[in-house]
């Protein structure tokens, strides 16, 4: 595994690996045939203290580094992008309340994140907003000792079964980054309404939906990134979310990697196992190089940020990578299979759909490339 990690971290790598191969990925394959999301999911992962990666030990966490965070993530890429996203954003949801919140509500919501009994995540996207974040249109205006949000939030990860959501909102004017502020939302507050439509293909694990406010009352408390401030961190944080996604990519292409070489052994062509074919090693070969490169710059991200550096370029570049590298050789390994490949018992068709999926979250692939451009030669 390319990070590098304490005793303690390699080890919950190690477990998340084990959960991802016994239970992730057969609950993802139910979810799949049912369409359907599964709660348990929280609870089991929670378990192994995989929700509790970065958040500090008096608070109940394990107190890791983001490698930690990076190689979790990589291990449950194995089983399903959608189920790595579900696991992650509740874990960025109980890390974001350890950091920002105030103690009664840190104290009132932290716990039942931190054992799967809630499941959080994060609303920035809008129907008519992801990109450009300062465009966001969800209002969040003063309203007695609180204030009163209203709008709508799209693609949210967990959405389907959110307990606790980092809602982003604007208390100026639209347009304004400086007016961003970050707010605890609780879904079963008045005014409050998850949104859940029909569920993409691959993706059914991750219970994507929408949220609408209408009238929402949030108390004071409930101000976790105050105007000024919560745009700048929202983008500090999402350099941590592009490298945990690149990571998921690697981890994808390693279990497709993996189950293309056991078919490959079993199975014969012309007299031999297709593994004895020169052309047939060939692709997975190239596979294999690419996916250590792309392992590398997930690595260095990792390393920037947690060593306090701006991880603005190493992040975007590990995404991009990783994102393109997968794209490129999970058809070839699926392809490697046959019709096998495709097989309801395969995860191919997950990990290919799932790659799709990655290539939009936290910042399209046209989008790296304009930041890899600028922060790397002034272009």
């Amino acid at each position: 595994m390319p990070y590098d990690l304490v005793p303690d971290a390699r080890a919950l790598a190690d477990a998340a690996r084990g959960f991802a191969r016994d239970v992730a990925a057969p609950l993802a394959a139910r979810c799949e045939r049912e369409r359907t999301h599964d709660r348990a999911l929280f609870r089991e992962a929670a378990a192994l203290g995989l929700t509790a990666v970065q958040t500090p030990r008096e608070m109940g966490g394990l107190g890791l580094p983001f490698a930690a965070r990076a190689a979790v993530a990589e291990a449950l890429g194995e089983a399903c992008w959608g189920v790595a996203m579900a696991v992650i954003n509740t874990h960025n949801a109980a890390f974001r309340l350890a950091r920002m919140a105030g103690g009664d509500l840190r104290g009132r919501l932290l716990p039942g994140l931190l054992s799967g009994e809630l499941v959080g995540c994060t609303a920035m996207t809008e129907p008519h907003a992801g990109s450009d974040f300062a465009a966001l249109r969800t209002t969040a205006r003063r309203d007695g000792d609180g204030w009163r949000l209203d709008g709508e939030k799209a693609w949210v990860v967990n959405a389907a079964h959110a307990d606790v959501i980092v809602v982003f909102a604007q208390t100026g004017e639209i347009g304004d980054a400086k007016g961003v502020a970050g707010f605890v939302v609780e879904t079963a507050g008045e005014g409050a309404r998850v949104a859940t439509g029909g569920g993409f293909a691959g993706l059914h694990a991750m219970g994507l939906g929408g949220l609408v406010l209408e009238g929402y009352r949030a108390p004071e408390e409930a101000l976790i990134l105050p105007p000024g401030g919560a745009f700048r961190q929202a983008l500090e944080d999402v350099n941590g979310a592009r490298a945990h996604v690149a990571a998921m990519c690697c981890g994808m292409l390693e279990s497709a990697l993996a189950e293309a070489t056991a078919y490959g052994r079993e199975r014969h062509a012309f007299g031999k196992p297709l593994a004895a074919h020169q052309d047939w090693r060939r692709t997975l070969a190239r596979a294999e190089a690419d996916l250590a490169a792309a392992r590398l710059t997930v690595r260095e991200a990792a390393r920037a940020i947690d060593a306090g550096e701006d991880a603005q370029l190493p992040a975007a570049t590990a995404k991009l990578v990783a994102v393109e590298t997968a794209a490129r050789h999970l058809p070839a390994a699926a392809h490697a299979m046959g019709a096998a490949g495709l097989g309801e018992d395969s995860r191919m068709a997950r990990h290919l759909l799932g790659v799709r999926g990655a290539a939009l979250a936290d910042g399209s692939t046209e989008m790296l490339l304009e930041r890899v451009a600028r922060l790397s030669r002034s272009v």
